[in-house]
């Protein structure tokens, strides 16, 4: 597909950015590369670009953003007064689909994106189609659309992504929750909401809400949807008539199937998420959550009841996501580096028993509080452990809601590794029953390149533990 466009601006040439290029170029049009770390030594794909105050717009008519700029940044906002037109490159990949007969499912939330794309993906291949997943998951959308083979897409959508994103018209569409996160490049709780809001727009068969989370349901009935489509629910609960949700450990459907207002049908049950349980063998509710919401999705697009359950049988979750490593010592040693928010670190705080977590956390705080957290959870903690440039945030909170727990801020020079010096912090305090868990509430990029190397950090640093023992 071609598009009306001469001369383009991508703006960041991380993953995204990159993927956008190639397929700007690809259909004839220029582009030009801006990056803050342009003239960076020895970066190939930075070779050509330059820094946003050197950019030349003469000629420009297409912007294309990375979701690393924030809409209030400087460059931005002077694109914005000259009149061009900014598109994420999830718009892109709308407009450049190989297949526009080739469905897309969305979702986005505060957490639990990954999984739940990952559980959708899999329901998908299982009921017989050839199904990706794309976008925020780590693969650009803009290359996914390019494969003509594909049946549906499974596309996991961040607010950044979703901010420029102006045409996309989904199958079908979910919002998991929302609570406060990244309200520095929004701006605000309020703005935050909006640009989640966005993904249901358009959406043509189903916008699937959280019942627990009455935002996502007020998101559904104010959004412009496509003339018949539907809202549904998904709830831990017994569901409604237009929800899916739980009967006597089964996951049923009440929104779907010709027989939903006399019968809810049956399409998995808990057994089938037994494997996902964690170190202290209890499957955690969000887990169940993720799997109502994937299937609802799955549904909407037709897929067979008895895939879903097969998929989730055989489904695995992703790396540091809940991850025990291995020890021999008796404690648990728990990876949830990619509890990068307050809330998903709540989800793994609250997976584990009163007064034996030894809380590893902090980094960068992305304008968030952590009041709530602390109040809500301090009954798990026996101690906590400081990370981070922005630790006083934690800090502050627990010396306000948690004034009992011990609270542990290891200086990296002790062993010239932040981590290092608090896993072995956490050994020097934990005994045979205890959880240490890395569950951080926040980015990482102050002290690590992503949430991922700071996980393995910590995995190394507790199988380090064992090797000197």
């Amino acid at each position: 597909m071609s598009l009306p466009y001469e001369h383009a601006v991508v703006a960041g040439l991380g993953a995204s950015g990159r993927a956008a290029r190639a397929a700007l170029e690809a259909r004839g049009v220029k582009v030009s590369p801006v990056d803050d770390a342009a003239g960076s030594p020895g970066v190939e794909h930075l070779a050509d670009a330059v820094r946003p105050g050197d950019v030349d717009l003469a000629g420009v008519d297409l912007v294309v953003a990375s979701p690393g700029w924030a809409p209030g940044s400087d460059f931005l906002t002077r694109l914005t007064a000259a009149g061009l037109p900014i598109w994420s490159e999830v718009e892109l990949a709308w407009q450049l689909r190989a297949r526009p007969d080739a469905p897309w499912l969305v979702l986005t939330g505060t957490n639990g994106k990954t999984t739940t794309v990952e559980m959708l993906a899999a329901m998908l291949a299982a009921g017989g189609v050839s199904a990706v997943a794309a976008g925020n998951v780590g693969h650009p959308l803009v290359d996914a659309v390019q494969d003509a083979a594909v049946d549906v897409f499974a596309c996991e959508l961040s607010s950044f992504q979703l901010h420029y994103t102006h045409s996309m018209a989904p199958l079908a569409a979910a919002v998991l929750n929302v609570a406060p996160d990244h309200l520095d490049w929004h701006g605000g709780p309020e703005a935050y909401a909006a640009d989640k809001a966005r993904i249901y727009e358009r959406t043509v068969r189903a916008c699937v809400y959280n019942v627990a989370d009455s935002l996502t349901e007020d998101m559904v009935r104010e959004a412009d949807v496509a003339e018949g489509a539907i809202a549904v629910g998904f709830t831990l609960g017994a569901p409604r008539l237009g929800e899916v949700g739980l009967v006597d450990g089964l996951l049923v459907d009440r929104a779907y199937h010709e027989r939903r207002y006399r019968e809810a049908l049956p399409f998995a049950s808990i057994d089938d998420l037994a494997h996902l349980a964690g170190a202290d063998g209890r499957l955690a509710p969000h887990i169940v959550a993720n799997a109502l919401a994937a299937a609802a999705l799955a549904l909407a697009y037709g897929t067979p009841p008895d895939a879903i359950g097969r998929a989730l049988r055989g489904f695995t979750l992703g790396a540091h996501r809940l991850a025990v490593v291995p020890t021999s010592d008796g404690v648990t040693w728990v990876d949830d580096s990619k509890a990068t928010n307050a809330h998903a670190a709540g989800a793994a705080l609250g997976s584990f028993g009163p007064g034996r977590v030894i809380w590893i956390a902090g980094g960068l705080a992305k304008g968030a509080r952590f009041e709530d957290l602390v109040r809500i959870y301090r009954d798990r903690l026996k101690a906590a452990i400081l990370i981070g440039v922005d630790h006083h945030e934690w800090s502050e909170a627990l010396a306000r809601h948690a004034a009992g727990v011990p609270v542990y801020e290891p200086s990296p020079g002790q062993t010239g590794n932040v981590m290092t010096s608090a896993v072995r912090q956490a050994a020097a305090l934990a005994q045979p029953g205890d959880v240490v868990l890395l569950a951080p509430a926040a980015a990482s990029m102050d002290q690590f390149t992503n949430y991922a190397e700071r996980g393995d950090a910590f995995a190394a640093a507790v199988r380090s533990l064992g090797e000197a023992s």
